[in-house]
């Protein structure tokens, strides 16, 4: 048994029996974790409020062997996340980015880039950066993480650079010229060859200030998400309620 304090990102809170929540946080030390908040869910716990989605928190929390959750004892707001989960594009991004860092953290293992990648996109969305840019530049740095995002140049079949577009093969394990990947698989143009380009060098504050139209950003979108849905063999269920409810909206 012993006791641990970090500071922390909520992923995820869910209601347990009449008085309680299971709350999943992500922190630097420890990475992706799971623990019970006792009596979060009375009115007068003293939770109340320090368990929002994608809040920064000190939190503390007790571990005990042969136990899949911890024990949540203390937690103190850092940086709510309210400025931008009051919209309904707020509220869906916030719930996609949470569900993404579940999907690729693996419990219990140190995660400082990752924490560092989410903890930097929710502060620039609080700073006002638009949601779909900030979506496109954290699902691009996330697959890097993974390891799974393909390299944009040069051309691995041919040698050639790829600044004339390219094609997205190998069921989304490669990049590779116009003239060598050949029918099928996605098209990715120059815009969002250069916005891979830009997020390799740039924070995503600085993006903003490159001008990607809306069109560079939705092939992003889709070049990322092939990645994504070949290394998972599934969609996030986020993913696919804030795709279908945007587009009716």
């Amino acid at each position: 048994m012993r006791f641990r304090r970090a500071e922390a990102l909520i992923l995820d809170v869910q209601p347990l029996g009449d008085a309680d929540r299971i709350v999943a946080f992500l922190t630097r030390e420890a990475g992706s974790l799971r623990g019970v908040a006792r009596g979060a869910r009375r009115r007068y716990s003293r939770h109340a409020g320090q368990l929002q989605l994608l809040s920064k928190v000190d939190l503390q929390w007790l571990e005990r062997e042969g136990r899949e959750l911890a024990r949540v004892t203390s937690v103190e707001l850092l940086r709510p996340a309210d400025g931008f989960l009051g919209t309904l594009e707020g509220l869906l991004t916030a719930s996609y980015l949470a569900e993404s860092v579940r999907a690729f953290a693996p419990e219990g293992e140190p995660q400082e880039l990752l924490y560092r990648l989410l903890d930097t996109t929710v502060e620039a969305l609080l700073a006002g950066t638009g949601p779909g840019l900030a979506t496109r530049y954290f699902e691009v740095w996330l697959l890097r993480l993974a390891g799974v995002f393909p390299f944009p140049s040069p051309c691995p079949v041919c040698g050639a650079e790829l600044a004339g577009g390219a094609r997205l093969v190998g069921g989304g394990e490669s990049l590779v010229c116009a003239a060598c990947g050949g029918p099928g698989g996605e098209t990715v143009p120059p815009e969002a060859l250069r916005f891979l380009a830009a997020a390799a060098r740039l924070p995503l504050p600085r993006m903003a200030a490159e001008g990607f139209t809306a069109a560079a950003l939705a092939a992003v979108e889709r070049l990322a998400t092939a990645v994504r849905r070949h290394f998972l063999q599934q969609e996030l269920r986020s993913y696919q309620v804030m795709a279908r409810t945007l587009q009716g909206a």
